[in-house]
């Protein structure tokens, strides 16, 4: 059994732990309003933004417009931009995501597949593991902002456009709730709009309902508009993929810190029983001594 001193010093080191973790969750959760802000800002634009790339796709089908960044080719060679976190504590996160970029890697070993990494957890990872990396974007989360985010999508972009890589997803946590992230694995180029991607297998029930499209006058062109949304897309896709990985990670940990925290509680008052036991053995053991020992003496 454990003597008293031993079980005291148990109770003061898990209530020091219970300090750190709830110091860590409320930190989160600072962080993580501030994180879900803008991605909840970020997220209307980038879907209008979309929304137009697609209609303005469909409108102008024949008049023969294209953009490079759209046109499709068979995929031989895919990059993977695999977002995780520079931190560890919490829960699922990291894990999650990079579990699934390992099964995208075993789906498509016919392909030729480069990684690139954004957050140390990722890179760690698949290093000590001997999986290549063409490159570790170090420090972004540091600085995160649409320039930083602009930078990572234009290099993507210029390895499509010299055609180094055919195809280029990017894998990260999607942001549902605090206490909920989904693994999405998105196509980033080519870029591939939702109402062009509907309208590429119409059903003759949605053919039909189709209302007829009305074109609008574009200023200077179809074509100029056409080339300054389209990279632009490319790079908010990027931004706020980022930043749904933010948001995540801080929801994530401070579910994570907030489950440490209840379970050095429960820790603590499991401690507190048992100190309490131990220490009332020790007590009955030197009231019977004595009562021994006066006993003996009659």
């Amino acid at each position: 059994m454990a003597s008293l001193r031993d079980i005291r010093k148990r109770i003061r080191s898990v209530k020091n732990t219970r300090q750190i973790t709830k110091a860590m969750k409320m930190v989160s959760a600072a962080k993580l309003r501030k994180a879900q802000d803008a991605i909840l800002a970020a997220r209307p634009y980038a879907q209008t933004l979309e929304q137009i790339i697609s209609e303005l796709a469909l409108r102008s089908a024949d008049q023969e417009l294209a953009h490079p960044l759209l046109a499709s080719r068979p995929v031989r060679r895919v990059e993977l931009l695999l977002l995780t976190s520079d931190r560890g504590l919490a829960g699922g996160f990291n894990s999650n995501v990079i579990r699934r970029a390992n099964r995208f890697l075993y789906e498509n070993t016919n392909l030729q597949v480069r990684v690139s990494t954004v957050g140390r957890k990722g890179h760690d990872f698949f290093r000590n593991r001997g999986q290549s990396i063409r490159k570790d974007f170090a420090g972004l989360y540091a600085g995160l902002n649409y320039r930083s985010a602009a930078n990572v999508a234009e290099e993507l972009t210029a390895a499509f456009l010299n055609d180094e890589v055919d195809a280029v997803y990017v894998v990260y946590n999607e942001f549902i709730s605090a206490i909920s992230q989904n693994v999405v694995v998105s196509q980033l180029l080519p870029l591939q709009p939702a109402a062009a991607k509907a309208a590429a297998t119409p059903t003759p029930e949605t053919a039909a309902a189709a209302p007829a499209l009305v074109d609008f006058k574009y200023e200077p062109s179809r074509q100029a508009v056409l080339d300054r949304l389209v990279p632009q897309a490319v790079n908010i896709k990027v931004y706020r993929a980022l930043l749904e990985s933010v948001a995540s990670e801080q929801g994530a940990r401070m579910s994570a810190m907030e489950n440490a925290t209840n379970n050095a509680t429960d820790m603590i008052s499991s401690y507190t029983l048992l100190y309490n036991r131990t220490r009332q053995a020790v007590i009955t053991k030197e009231l019977m001594e004595i009562v021994s020992g006066a006993e003996a003496l009659k």
